[in-house]
């Protein structure tokens, strides 16, 4: 009986001390994973081009972060490629967030096995990532190579099939009853979507903008193609200047043109991390 009873008690200490070492590992793991970059980034933003020359984890000398920030947006245009990026960045996302709620929406209340391939192709975008050199050409032919509304296009393209897939489930989970009475009362289709369907998309709909306007505001592959050396964006001015003589070697100024660049997304991101989380849960999970 002793026996038994002290296998118990030590069963029970080995399950506390693992729910103790469990939360504690994981936790250091997401500090190195997330925090060594991080620190990475400021420390070596904050030195000065001598201490900056092979970037490590060492802390300045002296911290001149806000002088080099300075520095940055004085001489390395950065006015423009902001302006360039919201150019960007607002309609594509005004138009794929308008265009793929609304094909959700058809998705989700209509079922038939043709609808069912038609969703299967809108979401395949997911994973299948388009081809530069098909994009380029077509939009040579269109005559939209090298113009903001050619990359608009791209970026709507490219994130339809977020939209689609994180809204389409979400619709699901509303009530078709709120729909029919609306019907009922002489809603039309359009006034339905705008009156009932549309506000009640708004946490799945902030959680696919803040995602697409991440992915649009980084992109700096799809723009050197497309409107490279005619547009700049924030992202696409970085890789020139980079490689031009102003920031050669001076990755104190890059650093800090990349903690710049980063600044407006992630304060949004902070204040809307909420709406992330229960977007993606109601929209993608269920």
């Amino acid at each position: 009986m002793s026996a038994v009873t002290d296998s118990g008690l030590r069963q029970a200490s080995r399950r506390k001390l693992l729910r103790f070492v469990q939360p504690t590992v994981a936790l250091l793991v997401t500090f190195l994973l997330l925090g060594v970059p991080f620190w990475l980034v400021i420390s070596t933003a904050g030195k000065n081009q001598a201490e900056a020359l092979n970037p490590n984890l060492a802390p300045p000398s002296e911290w001149q972060l806000f002088e080099n920030f300075a520095q940055v947006f004085a001489d390395g245009r950065m006015l423009p490629a902001f302006l360039g990026s919201l150019l960007i960045m607002i309609p594509a996302v005004l138009g794929v967030l308008v265009l793929g709620s609304m094909a959700a929406w058809i998705l989700a209340r209509r079922s038939s096995r043709g609808l069912a391939v038609v969703y299967a192709l809108a979401i395949s975008g997911i994973i299948l990532p388009p081809a530069v050199v098909t994009v380029v050409l077509l939009l040579r032919q269109l005559g939209l190579a090298g113009t903001p509304v050619g990359m608009i296009g791209v970026y709507m393209g490219m994130y339809l099939s977020t939209v689609v897939f994180f809204v389409t489930g979400f619709v699901r989970t509303i009530p078709k009853e709120l729909e029919e009475a609306a019907r009922i009362d002489g809603a039309g289709p359009v006034r339905v979507f705008v009156t009932i369907i549309l506000p009640l998309l708004m946490p799945v709909l902030a959680t696919a903008t803040i995602l697409i306007c991440l992915y649009v505001w980084n992109d700096v592959f799809y723009a050197l193609f497309v409107i490279g050396g005619r547009l700049d964006t924030l992202p696409l001015n970085l890789f020139q200047v980079a490689s031009a003589g102003l920031y050669l070697q001076n990755w104190h100024l890059i650093f800090a043109y990349i903690i710049l660049m980063s600044l407006p997304l992630l304060i949004v991101f902070i204040f809307a991390q909420r709406k992330i989380i229960s977007g993606v849960t109601s929209g993608a999970v269920k």
